[in-house]
C-alpha cells in the first residue's frame, strides 16, 4: 500500500459558486496548500529557505474531476510522489469527500515544480535539497 500525506480542509461557502458546489480553482489552491503544510511539518528548512533566494516554482498543474463538493463538506487531499529527478519534483493528489460512510474520491490532481535560486542573472535551476529529498522519499508513488 502507498504512503500519503495527508491534509484535511473544510470546504467553506466562500469557496463554492452559485451553483452550491465548490469552485474549480480551489481545487488547485488546495494544493497549494497540502505542499506548503507538508513542507512546514517534513522539510522546515526547505520553507525556511523560501526567504533566502530559493524558489520552487510550480511548472505544470491539473485536476480532474469526478465529483461534487459543497459547503461544510470535509475534503482530505492525499499526495504522493511521482517523480524526483534533477531540480524537478512530480506530486500527485487524490481528493476525498471523507464525512460519509465510504470516502469518495471526487478529484485527481497533478502538480510538477522546479526548484530554482535567485541570482544575479535571474531564476537558475538547483537540485532537489537533500532534506526535500529525504522528506518526499517514503511517498514515492510511481503511477
Amino acid at each position: 500500500m502507498t504512503r500519503f500525506y495527508r491534509h484535511r480542509h473544510p470546504v467553506t461557502l466562500e469557496e463554492t459558486n452559485l451553483v452550491g458546489n465548490v469552485y474549480f480553482a480551489h481545487y488547485v489552491r488546495w494544493q497549494g496548500h497540502c505542499r506548503e503544510r507538508f513542507l512546514a511539518e517534513h522539510a522546515p528548512d526547505v520553507l525556511a529557505a523560501l526567504s533566502d533566494g530559493f524558489a520552487m516554482v510550480t511548472t505544470a498543474c491539473g485536476c480532474e474531476y469526478f465529483g461534487e463538493l459543497t459547503a461544510n463538506d470535509v475534503v482530505e487531499l492525499r499526495m504522493t510522489l511521482t517523480g524526483l529527478d534533477g531540480n524537478r519534483v512530480a506530486m500527485a493528489f487524490d481528493y476525498f469527500r471523507t464525512e460519509i460512510a465510504v470516502p469518495q474520491l471526487v478529484a485527481r490532481g497533478h502538480q510538477a515544480i522546479a526548484c530554482m535560486t535567485r541570482g544575479p542573472a535571474g531564476l537558475e535551476p538547483v537540485p532537489v535539497p537533500p532534506k526535500l529529498r529525504e522528506a518526499l522519499g517514503p511517498y514515492l508513488n510511481i503511477r
